[in-house]
């Protein structure tokens, strides 16, 4: 398999371990407890890395590694992975925040907010090293700021023409999805119909619609009007809908079990509905975002102050923001200022105010701090943390220093601490498949999120008897404890509970063969598929025949078959090694696999046999090829693709 397409590979079955006299791989984790992201219960076994990727799982007695680490009595789970980050930029060269959490990927750009330009920002991101892998979303509340301004007005065919090109040419950036925040300004201004437009074209990209839910005056300021718009918006555009860091808020507490029926009705239509949530019942923002009313934010913050100068406006104003207060977050008893360290009830004594919306008013006179807002119900929050298609996410970012929620330092050991371990909300198996295997799928990844042959090598080492999260509102950058150690793509970036200063992260683009699908590996499943593949024209080769038989059993760790790509010659480039992880979703399929290379040395990969490939206009199997260290080979084949 030669750097632009192979003119001969041949590939067939063989087991490899220990035939040599020096190590066989870099690092050996011995005897740990394997919890490997599925959701299948854990198992005690070894975990092999060598080059990036996971060489072998399982009993690896004679195996021999540069280095071995006795993690016995150690939970080794896939790196976690974040899919709402707000990353400070300077803070991925380090990310020790969410190392110690044992975070490996995040996915930036959440609630809509980010840079136009993809290519240029993970450029910027990259050039200053990554201590973690990151990914991007299209900032779809930047492209309505950028095209539509700050003003309430409605957007031109035109306009909306320009947003909708800006949408599109991003997910060809390789953006994971597209975010929005339609509950902060401008974009509140939006109509669902006109973002549904600005989204035309979209479902051919398989992606996700990841939504801060809009909550209105006029819907009661109701959570379920909001997180239904979401659903509506995905429904219409064909990308499944993502509520992001769910929550039931104000009068709404207690209704999760209707908001859970409402997503799997959604699901129920062909409309595949995620969440991802945090476990805390405060989150945190501007103070101005949620409480002033937002016709009085309209056209930015100088805007409003001149309205709040006006006595009129601004009994209207206060009146309003009481309002907000007190549906959403219970008044103004809700409100901590962090930077303050005081309670909004506070400052009302204070500046002498008459009400909460008053005591707002007259702190954004001056500034406009971030505030802890209160908002909801435990047994709501266990409710999301158990439902099935919810992600645990920090929606923190990678820091230097200190951060104003213990968001920031406590989510992932906070649920495997307090919800597993202490309270049995979770059981540890699907915690670890919450913020791993799940947020991989949720978003179309192949090759993160699960422990198996051939898949990148971020992982994860904690003590389940001592994991969990020390950060509080008052002390929020408390750092959490037992996270042992961390890899990423191989690296160790966490080494006995500390930071290593390595800087093995990368930038990740989403290929379009990555369907953002379900997780579904509880049942067997297999794949077949023989055909002439006719490499693309940007990847250039000669055609190569794949024959395949791949199979895997919900309660089996890894797949068996057979696998084989022949060139014209037949001469042979490549012997397939061991497989790993079988994935299917309808008429597409990809399983991991170790390879083995014309010099001796084993890589790491995936093959992707895509039967509904929305890119392609004829009805052919599009068939990808990727070996750690090459190039990838794409094409597409009319050959015979059976998947169960």
């Amino acid at each position: 398999m030669r750097a632009r397409g192979a003119a001969s590979v041949l590939l067939t079955a063989m087991i490899t371990m220990g035939c040599g006299d020096g190590p066989d791989v870099d690092v050996v984790l011995r005897g740990g407890t394997i919890v490997d992201g599925t959701g299948r219960p854990a198992y005690v076994g070894d975990v092999a890395v060598s080059g990036g990727t996971i060489a072998a799982v399982g009993d690896l007695g004679s195996l021999n590694g540069v280095e071995e680490l006795d993690v016995s009595g150690l939970v080794v789970a896939p790196g976690f992975i974040n899919l709402h980050s707000h990353a400070r930029y300077q803070g991925l060269p380090t990310a020790e925040n969410v190392l110690g959490q044992g975070v490996t990927t995040e996915i930036i750009n959440a609630d809509g907010g980010g840079p136009l330009d993809l290519d240029e920002q993970l450029r910027e991101i990259e050039a200053a090293g990554l201590a973690i892998n990151v990914g991007t979303n299209v900032a779809l509340g930047s492209i309505w700021a950028e095209v539509n301004g700050s003003e309430d007005t409605r957007p031109s065919d035109e306009q909306l023409a320009r947003m909708n090109a800006m949408v599109l040419g991003g997910l060809s950036q390789g953006a994971w999805g597209v975010a929005a925040g339609l509950d902060y300004k401008p974009s509140y201004y939006s109509t669902t119909d006109e973002i549904i437009t600005t989204l035309a074209g979209t479902a051919s990209w398989r992606t996700v619609f990841t939504n801060h839910d809009r909550i209105t005056p006029e819907s009661a300021f109701s959570s379920m009007v909001g997180m239904s718009e979401t659903v509506e918006i995905g429904e219409a555009t064909g990308l499944n809908p993502i509520i992001t860091h769910m929550k039931v808020q104000g009068r709404e507490q207690g209704s999760i079990d209707a908001v859970t029926a409402m997503m799997d009705a959604a699901t129920e239509r062909g409309v595949y509905t995620a969440a991802d949530a945090y476990p805390y019942l405060a989150g945190q923002t501007s103070l101005a975002a949620l409480i002033i009313p937002g016709w009085a934010q309209e056209g930015g913050s100088d805007a409003a102050r001149a309205r709040f100068a006006d006595p009129g406006l601004r009994a209207r104003i206060v009146a309003e923001a009481d309002e907000a207060l007190l549906a959403r977050f219970g008044g103004p008893e809700g409100v901590y200022l962090p930077e303050r360290g005081v309670e909004l009830t506070t400052m009302m004594q204070e500046l002498d105010a008459t009400s909460g919306g008053d005591a707002v008013v007259r702190i954004l006179e001056s500034e406009n701090p971030t505030a802890i807002l209160r908002f909801g119900a435990e047994s709501d929050l266990e409710g999301i943390l158990r439902y099935a298609s919810t992600s645990v996410a920090c929606d923190c970012d990678a820091a230097v220093g200190d951060v104003s929620h213990p968001r920031g330092y406590g989510t992932f050991p906070r649920v495997l601490g307090r919800y597993v371990r202490e309270r049995g909300v979770l059981s540890l198996e699907e915690a670890v498949r919450k913020m791993s295997g799940l947020p991989a799928t949720t978003i179309g990844m192949i090759d993160r999120g699960f422990v198996a042959s051939g898949l990148a090598a971020d992982l994860v080492v904690f003590d389940p008897a001592t994991v969990i999260d020390h950060a509080t509102f008052e002390e929020p950058s408390l750092p959490s404890t037992g996270i042992e150690h961390v890899l990423v793509n191989g690296v160790f970036a966490w080494r006995d509970g500390a930071l290593s200063g390595e800087r093995a992260g990368r930038t990740l683009r989403r290929p379009h063969a990555h369907p953002a699908r379900p997780l579904a590996v509880e049942d067997s499943r297999s794949v077949s598929f023989a055909g002439t593949v006719i490499p693309d024209l940007d990847v250039g080769g000669s055609p190569f025949d794949v024959s395949l038989q791949v199979e895997q059993g919900g309660a089996d760790a890894s797949a068996r078959g057979s696998f084989e790509a022949l060139g014209a010659d037949g001469a042979r480039g490549l012997t397939l090694v061991r497989f790993g992880l079988l994935q299917t979703h309808g008429g597409w399929a990809a399983f991991s696999l170790r390879l083995m290379d014309e010099n001796g040395v084993e890589r790491g990969g995936y093959v992707v046999i895509d039967g509904e490939d929305p890119m392609s206009d004829d009805d052919g199997v599009t068939v990808v090829i990727v070996v750690e260290g090459r190039d990838p080979m794409i094409g597409r084949s009319s050959g015979m693709l059976s998947v169960r």
